[in-house]
């Protein structure tokens, strides 16, 4: 008989969110190993719990307790998984840090994940948001991923087309993706590799820093030194960093905010629509700063809201519908939040 799964119940939550939200779980389960959750199927009463699977915790919002069996991703490992004549394939398992897993590639010159360094939470979660920074995206150097189906036990890959990847969006935050646990993650990254510096503020921190011919390793290490000038470290501030996502509109609404707004960023888009920079608009109606309760505006970076000590998930979530509200009365645009509401 195989040995009982270790459930631990009423346990804090608070070291398992990047926000430092004081919240609680129902049960507990560290996952290791997909035979844990073979064992979850297996078990009727488990089986019925309902389940809130939890990486890095740094893009979830705790809104209150948690009744539920929270399944922990703590699955490790990293390896080089193949190679063809253009790229190296590498696979990391769901529970790897992104960041520690982004140096490693570079520490065996691997170029390609780079633009993304120092994004927090873990391998497994980056594909469900399709993370992306200063010009890349996940889906860039995407090869496949595995998943185990909660509904029917069965391991199975995914590639691009599957995963149906979009802005900051993937099937795995869609209805019929909810069932699905992501296993590990391989990426092709390029052997030809050469710097993407579309991002005019990477381009010009790049050039700042001497580097004429940047590395992959040197990109990197611009691309930290520009997060952590700007962005709170989760380990000292509460956050879960960008808090909302870079709006999309069409031409026409582009231009007739430009028309008022002189001033206004926008970024044009290869389907000829126009992403607004959100972080503006907030600053624009002056939250910057600002605060409600133990929640806040990060002063630094108006796209970031902070928890300043002690804030409850209902702060966070006043503050970030005062934010909507105000964007939406000055601007007529609807901005959506990145992290999941729990």
């Amino acid at each position: 008989m195989p040995a009982p799964l270790p459930i631990a119940h009423d346990v804090s939550l608070q070291a398992f969110n990047t926000f430092g939200i004081a919240a609680r779980a129902r049960a507990y389960l560290a996952l290791t190993g997909t035979e844990q959750l073979a064992a979850l199927r297996a078990d009727p009463a488990l089986a019925r719990m309902p389940r809130l699977l939890l990486g890095g915790g740094s893009n979830v919002l705790l809104t209150g307790d948690v009744d539920a069996l929270v399944l922990h991703m703590a699955m490790r490992g990293r390896a080089l998984a193949g190679t063809s004549a253009t790229h190296v394939l590498v696979k990391a398992a769901a529970g790897e840090n992104w960041h520690d897993f982004v140096q490693f590639t570079l520490a065996q010159g691997w170029g390609g994940l780079e633009n993304l360094s120092l994004i927090p939470g873990t391998v497994g979660a980056a594909p469900i948001q399709n993370i992306g920074a200063y010009g890349a995206e996940i889906k860039d150097v995407f090869h496949a991923l595995t998943v185990f189906d909660l509904a029917t036990g069965e391991l199975r890959s995914m590639d691009a087309a599957a995963c149906r990847f979009g802005y900051r969006d993937s099937v795995f935050k869609r209805p019929e993706g909810q069932g699905l646990v992501i296993v590990d993650v391989t990426f092709a990254l390029p052997k030809a590799w050469s710097a993407n510096l579309r991002y005019a503020e990477l381009a010009q921190a790049v050039a700042e820093a001497g580097f004429t011919a940047p590395t992959a390793k040197q990109v990197g290490d611009t691309v930290v030194a520009i997060r952590r000038r700007k962005l709170p470290d989760p380990a000292v501030i509460g956050n879960a960093g960008s808090f909302f996502k870079n709006p999309v509109v069409t031409r026409a609404q582009c231009d007739q905010l430009l028309a008022a707004y002189p001033a206004l960023v926008h970024h044009a888009q290869p389907d000829g629509s126009e992403k607004l920079a959100a972080g503006w608009l907030i600053d624009q109606c002056g939250w910057k700063g600002r605060t409600m309760g133990a929640a806040g505006v990060y002063p630094k970076q108006a796209l970031v809201l902070v928890n300043n000590g002690g804030a409850s998930g209902a702060e966070v979530v006043a503050l970030a519908r005062a934010i909507q509200a105000d964007v939406l009365a000055r601007y007529g645009v609807a901005l959506e939040t990145e992290p999941v509401f729990v």
